[in-house]
């Protein structure tokens, strides 16, 4: 059988988002995998387990913290969420470049700052 991996920008997320509901051992075995880039071989090697153990090991992860994401959501409000910001952050730019040569230039950028800050502050 051909092994195929999935994303691992993805898988990293559901294991950031949702790793904490795994065991110590598939959460080691999920981060071998797709955050170390380790072949189930090496990793069934190295952990002294079947390569087969390591694959039913993942699978069962993947299937686990995938459902916990289709029930909660966390990583599609997360990825809103940073778009939303980045959508604020580009408001607030264009805002400066408009609010130059107004009278209240100084306002509308005190304004923007603010709007700026309060998008960071959510960011972190």
């Amino acid at each position: 059988m051909v092994e195929l991996k999935r994303d691992n920008y993805e898988m990293s997320l559901l294991l950031d988002f949702y790793g904490d509901t795994l065991t110590e051992k598939q959460r080691h075995l999920f981060d071998c995998y797709y955050n170390q880039d380790l072949s189930l071989a090496e990793i069934a090697e190295n952990e002294n387990i079947t390569r087969q153990g390591v694959r039913d090991a993942i699978v069962r992860s993947e299937a686990s913290m995938e459902e916990l994401e289709q029930s909660i959501g966390l990583i599609r409000k997360h990825k809103a969420m940073s778009e939303s910001i980045s959508r604020i952050r580009r408001a607030t730019d264009e805002l400066r470049v408009i609010a130059r040569g107004l009278l209240q230039e100084r306002e509308v950028a005190a304004l923007a700052d603010e709007i700026d800050a309060a998008a960071a502050a959510i960011s972190e």
